[in-house]
């Protein structure tokens, strides 16, 4: 038996939080702009329905489509083949607002599933909100997951108050791809037909200089058109001048404007000399895969989309600009929605299945995302997929959203962050007045009150 599949296209400290009341929900919803048909969907979905007589049921929602949806609808076909004794209902929801909506309403209400995904940028939102429950450390250890299984950075990054809120099933970098076509017409690759290393900011910007006289076309695609990417390249190399954001408690603006405005006004030299002023994300990405392209800068789930096409290319870290390796990330984590009531049977096989996804998370790894399990990202299987294991290193040089609770995928930080970053890159706003933009939308956003 397979595990069913549902797709809907719908849109205070843990330890003091309870199931909230009707009135409390309601109002919740409201915020967060929820009709009472979406709140309707809601509760509806969340019930359980008649499976196997005699098996263990246990619910996982998820917001992962195209071909990461393909390879984890494997890893959950794969434990259920291991385990016909639970019947296993996965159900994908719209990628975004409406699935983080959808999962916090359903948590507020004690009706979530047993086990869902969570971008890590925004564990400090649901944990800081009550809307998740701790994993039992010991419970993790009795099924082989320990701390030694991760690399430190993105294993403290699941903690929330020191409490284990997330299990990483992976981490998704900024990465740089390279036309091994064009770099070696351009004199950049070694004898073994490897990117020769080139940091700082004049060695780049030569580099991409060179590339974009070898293809005829861009030094460097990246797109300028699409906020989200404005937000990662600026997020990385802000990083690299250890640019701070927030005070420590998430209540005061510390964003550092001169730091902010030599990130920005290389970021807009770049696009204006070797890349696109005006490019979007679909045309970074047919140029670079079209050769038009020496470089190009993005997350590495587009590996599938040049392997696809049989484009001749490469991936490595992204480059030191500021002299430091970090770069943006994010990470698919694996998490325990808070319950109205804890079955600890449904516990103890939701704890079993996170183990066992990270266990396989082979398959994952073919899409591009570095494994964090240790064991998988180690091996000799992993190290031999190419180009995918090229840039493993980068999960120690990550660097996640601000931890406020405006922050992560999809985010309204990110929303408005990258359209602030995007106008001055797209050169028509300066560095300066893109910061003061920035600035105004987080000073709002520090502003409102959570929504729960």
């Amino acid at each position: 038996m397979v595990s069913e599949q549902r797709t809907f296209t719908t849109g205070s400290e843990p330890e003091q939080a309870s199931r909230i009341s009707r009135r409390g929900f309601l109002g919740r919803a409201a915020a967060l702009g929820l009709g009472t048909t979406a709140l309707a969907g809601i509760l509806s979905s969340c019930g359980t329905t008649a499976f196997g007589a005699g098996k263990t049921h246990i619910t996982y929602w998820h917001l992962l489509g195209g071909g990461d949806g393909e390879r984890m609808l494997e890893m959950v076909q794969q434990f259920q083949h291991n385990h016909p004794e639970v019947d296993l209902e996965a159900v994908t929801l719209s990628w975004g607002t409406p699935y983080y909506t959808k999962l916090a309403m359903a948590a507020a209400g004690g009706r979530p599933p047993d086990v869902s995904i969570l971008h890590m940028s925004r564990l400090p939102m649901y944990a800081g909100s009550g809307l998740l429950e701790p994993f039992d450390t010991s419970a993790l250890s009795n099924n082989g997951i320990t701390q030694d299984n991760f690399v430190d950075p993105v294993w403290q990054k699941a903690h929330y108050n020191g409490k284990l809120y997330a299990v990483p099933l992976d981490t998704h970098p900024l990465v740089m791809y390279y036309s091994t076509d064009v770099c070696q017409k351009a004199g950049l690759l070694d004898s073994n037909g490897k990117l020769l290393e080139f940091k700082g900011e004049d060695d780049v910007l030569n580099a991409f200089s060179e590339a974009k006289k070898a293809s005829g076309g861009l030094g460097l695609a990246m797109g300028v058109g699409d906020p989200s990417t404005c937000w990662r390249v600026f997020c990385a190399l802000y990083a690299q001048l250890n640019g701070q954001y927030f005070s420590a408690d998430g209540t005061q603006l510390t964003f550092e404007d001169d730091k902010a405005e030599q990130v920005l006004a290389y970021i807009s030299k770049l696009a204006k000399e070797v890349g696109s002023t005006n490019i979007d994300y679909p045309g970074a990405v047919a140029l670079f895969s079209g050769g038009k392209a020496g470089f190009h800068w993005n997350g590495e789930w587009e590996v599938t989309t040049f392997q696809a096409q049989k484009m001749k290319f490469d991936m490595t870290l992204f480059p030191n600009v500021f002299g430091g390796q970090q770069t943006w990330a994010d990470s698919h984590s694996l998490v325990l929605p808070r319950q109205g009531t804890v079955d600890p049977e449904r516990r103890a096989m939701s704890i079993k299945f996170v183990s066992e996804l990270l266990k396989s998370s082979y398959i994952w790894a073919q899409g591009g995302h570095i494994p964090t399990y240790l064991p998988v990202a180690t091996s000799s299987e992993y190290k031999q997929l190419s180009p995918q294991s090229h840039y493993a290193a980068e999960a120690s040089n990550v660097v996640y959203d601000p931890p406020v609770w405006f922050a992560g995928a999809a985010s309204e930080l990110e929303n408005q962050a990258g359209a602030a970053f995007q106008s001055v890159i797209m050169q028509q706003k300066t560095p300066k007045q893109g910061i003061q933009q920035f600035r105004a939308a987080m000073l709002k956003q520090l502003q409102t009150p959570k929504p729960f």
